[in-house]
């Protein structure tokens, strides 16, 4: 049990640090990286099979979750609906239509 929330913890630990210092493109690295190392960790504990496989499906999870939280944290400014509420552009953006305000 002590294995399983450890390898939780390192995935959640793993998708925080992916979300906030890489793009999307690292998951195709990491990803496998959890799950490899997740099946080495598990099979030396003397997991089974199927715990197994739910332990490194729960790790994968977890990591997408946290990477996406992460993101969103980092992005959560360019998130808002305001800006296309309004019809009006944000601070961040131009329009860049010729003659229609013409």
């Amino acid at each position: 049990m002590t294995v399983a929330v450890t390898l939780l913890l390192a995935s959640l630990i793993a998708g925080l640090a992916t979300g906030l210092l890489f793009r999307v493109w690292a998951l195709l690295l990491v990803s496998p990286l959890i799950a490899v190392v997740s099946a080495i960790v598990l099979q030396t504990s003397g997991f089974e099979f199927f715990a197994g496989v739910s332990v490194i499906v729960g790790c994968l999870v977890v990591s997408q979750l946290a990477y996406m939280l992460a993101t969103f944290h980092l992005h959560r400014w360019d998130l808002s609906a305001e800006d296309e509420i309004d019809g009006h552009p944000g601070g961040h953006r131009q329009k860049n239509i010729r003659g229609q305000n013409e």
